[in-house]
């Protein structure tokens, strides 16, 4: 039985302004030669990373001299941050169940007083719930098609959606429920689709109009202050904040053609069955404007933090539309899209988990701006 938490500190001594820290990498990782548990969809942990993910990023982080340690977090965890004692998290956990699952470790690690990387408890809660999540984007007048929350499978079907309409989970990432028979032509498959995403991941559908045109991701990095943190303030705008060049994803050739699928996103860059990756996207100067335009407003409007991606798609007369943000975005190196939009425009991937870390630190009072740093302190 594990000891009481009483002892845990409420701050960890001496972490500011500290050169080099212990970093704790805080994760999900999949092991797909464990049998999952009854009653789960077929998919489920498929947002989970695998361990070659954590080591990548304890090998980037390790280059600037600092210490890292890699914690599973599960329930143990908040046993395993007392005896570590990082003076930050780098957290990409998913979390382990439940309508705000991803808002789990931030919550756990604020109630410790423990800094970390990436947007906070809120803002991760929200995202997740893709229903909400466009209901905040409609309301501040950004483009999305139109949609309807089913929680019981039988709802009148809203006038204003016209089949084929796409039906998924509300409340999940990664593709995960999405397949082919996500695209419905008529009421019966609407109502047998619905039911099905009801009854399997226990969580209320979410039914939308059917977007047709080609599909982008856009990844933002930064915020307003972020010229005075960064190793690299060239990468960032006058507003703070860096637009990756546009990943076109073209699953027209997958293998769940015009949907982009777990099935197909577990798939390697250029395997057999696997989506088209393009980046930078062949787009006109016009469309590119637009897409990161609403990709930034789409990662304001829920106060996301440091680093966020966004899809986008367009619907049958070529207007943007957007589908959903994902604040916890892949960083697996050479695979996950934000990596493969830094690898674009020559970013290494050292640098862009770097730079997250950095962001992230700022924030909780780790970092002097660069105003205050005559020199900036040589590797160890």
């Amino acid at each position: 039985m594990p000891e009481p938490l009483n002892d845990i500190e409420e701050k960890t001594p001496h972490r500011l302004m500290k050169r080099y820290w212990k970093i704790a990498v805080l994760a999900n990782i999949k092991d797909d030669n464990h049998p999952k548990p009854d009653g789960v969809p077929p998919d489920a942990f498929a947002d989970f990373d695998h361990i070659e993910t954590i080591d990548s990023l304890r090998a980037a982080l390790e280059t600037d001299g600092h210490t890292t340690f890699f914690i599973q977090a599960d329930r143990d965890l908040p046993y395993a941050l007392r005896e570590v004692k990082p003076d930050i998290c780098f957290n990409i956990a998913e979390g382990l169940g439940g309508d705000a699952r991803e808002a789990q470790v931030p919550a756990l690690l604020e109630m410790l007083d423990i800094p970390y990387t990436g947007s906070r408890v809120l803002t991760n809660g929200i995202s997740l719930d893709k229903t909400l999540t466009k209901r905040i984007w409609r309301d501040r007048r950004l483009p999305v098609a139109p949609f309807q929350e089913f929680n019981i499978g039988d709802e009148p079907l809203r006038p204003e959606l016209k089949f084929p309409l796409f039906v998924k989970p509300a409340r999940e990432g990664t593709g995960m429920g999405v397949d082919l028979n996500a695209i419905v032509h008529n009421e019966k498959e609407l109502r047998e689709r619905a039911q099905y995403i009801i009854n399997i991941y226990h969580q209320p559908a979410l039914v939308e109009t059917f977007l047709p045109g080609r599909e982008f991701t856009v990844g933002i990095l930064g915020r307003a202050d972020a010229k005075r943190y960064s190793r690299h303030p060239e990468w960032y705008e006058k507003d703070g904040f860096h637009r990756f060049p546009i990943l076109e994803l073209d699953s027209s050739r997958s293998v769940t053609p015009w949907v982009y699928s777990n099935e197909a996103k577990s798939k390697d860059v250029g395997a057999d069955g696997a989506p088209g990756y393009y980046c930078p996207a062949e787009i006109e100067p016009e469309l590119e404007k637009k897409l990161k335009y609403f990709a930034l407003r789409a990662h304001q409007l829920l106060n996301a933090l440091d680093v966020s991606r966004t899809d986008i798609r367009l619907d049958e007369e070529g207007n943007p539309r957007l589908i959903e943000i994902n604040t916890l975005p892949g960083l697996t190196p050479d695979y996950s899209d934000l990596c493969l939009q830094a690898k674009a425009e020559g970013i290494c991937y050292e640098d862009l988990i770097l730079d997250i870390l950095y962001l992230g630190a700022s924030r909780w009072g780790m970092l002097e701006t660069r105003e205050n740093v005559s020199e900036l302190p040589k590797k160890r």
